[in-house]
């Protein structure tokens, strides 16, 4: 639905009105009016949760899509989803937060012992930049439930992210949905990068601000751009799309995504930077081809697939500058992807970026 429709609320309703729904999510762009969706979803659905959240983009049945707000929908039938606020990030108790989720997660699986399957689904304010602590507290409560997630949208504009629970408008917050279901589940995270040769040692960063003063002992925009071949005065977002830039974690490597530069010549990251860090420019496969055969392999074994996503702003952006976010939208559709575009995601207990982070979600194989 257009984001400034006045009767956005009333159209999901209408169109949900013959489903016993559990959850309800929003994705919002934020040209919508947040506070009265929020207000109009509770309203209109007392007996569901109710959850909101502004995005950088939506992604719906066609694809990308632009100022709109989308919906969807977990029926009664088949999910039972215990959401909560985690609130202010700025004063994490990991201890008593971890308790609060075994505590919720139990209950859960108690009271719907007919829906074996589940995951964790994670909505953060996306200007936070406490997704990094917010992860390392939650994890320990998760056991064995698989988790992904997020961060909040403002469009490319980065001044304000919100979500919603229930009537409630949230900032510097996070909500947490535990989700049981009897449907089969596979929670998943890709990207279409790979580490080449090139590195930038971080040898000054103001980690608390994800601010990288210095590469390789000089100032870090001019050292990445003579490192790319480009001109350090006409970085953008387009650059940092196209010329990502990877940390290796274990045996893996994962984006550590540039948001801009500031005024000082400063690199400001989407998530976590240390001095001392070792990066590599990577390279990107063809992001249409590599999602179609991701996606593919994802529904192979398990049939047809509903997915849910959180796809990061850098891969949209890398598509659009491309000229592929058309083939990319029709991947998406071919697939039933639904969801938004980001400024972050999580998965598992990481918060990673350029990368699509979801659940596919199967019908059951037995009926209960």
């Amino acid at each position: 639905m257009p984001a400034r429709a006045p009767d956005v609320v009333d159209q999901v309703g209408q169109q949900l009105s013959d489903q016993d729904i559990d959850t309800l999510y929003l994705f919002a762009s934020p040209a919508s009016d947040f506070d009265t969706l929020t207000r109009q979803a509770a309203e209109r659905f007392p007996n569901s949760n109710t959850i909101l959240v502004t995005t950088a983009g939506e992604i719906g049945p066609d694809g990308y899509c632009e100022d709109a707000v989308l919906a969807t929908a977990l029926p009664r039938a088949r999910f039972r989803v215990t959401p909560f606020v985690i609130a202010p990030l700025t004063d994490l108790d990991g201890t008593y937060l971890s308790d609060r989720i075994v505590q919720a997660r139990m209950q859960l699986g108690a009271d719907v012992p007919e829906m074996p399957g589940g995951f964790g689904f994670l909505l953060v304010d996306g200007l936070s930049l406490q997704e990094d602590r917010l992860l390392s507290a939650i994890a320990p409560g998760m056991g064995a439930l698989p988790l992904f997630g997020g961060s909040a949208g403002d469009g490319q504009s980065f001044r304000k992210t919100r979500l919603g629970l229930n009537g409630d408008v949230l900032e510097n917050a996070a909500i947490l949905s535990l989700v049981a279901t009897d449907c089969e589940t596979h929670v998943f995270s890709l990207n279409n990068l790979h580490p080449t040769e090139t590195r930038l040692v971080v040898t000054g960063a103001v980690p608390e601000r994800r601010l990288v003063t210095h590469i390789n002992g000089a100032p870090a925009a001019r050292e990445y751009a003579r490192l790319i071949g480009k001109d350090p005065e006409q970085l953008n977002e387009f650059t940092f799309a196209a010329h990502p830039v990877v940390v290796r974690l274990g045996d893996q490597h994962h984006v550590r995504a540039i948001q801009r530069v500031n005024d000082r010549g400063e690199l400001v990251f989407f998530s976590a930077i240390e001095t001392g860090m070792v990066l590599r420019v990577a390279r990107a496969d063809d992001l249409s081809s590599h999602l179609d055969r991701a996606l593919y392999e994802i529904a192979r074994d398990r049939g047809p697939t509903d997915i849910l996503a959180c796809d990061c702003i850098l891969r949209r952006i890398a598509a659009e500058q491309g000229q592929s976010a058309r083939a990319v939208s029709d991947v998406l559709s071919r697939n039933n992807v639904v969801g938004f575009s980001t400024y972050g995601e999580q998965i598992g207990p990481m918060h990673v970026n350029q990368t699509m982070t979801g659940v596919a979600l199967s019908p059951p194989r037995t009926r209960p």
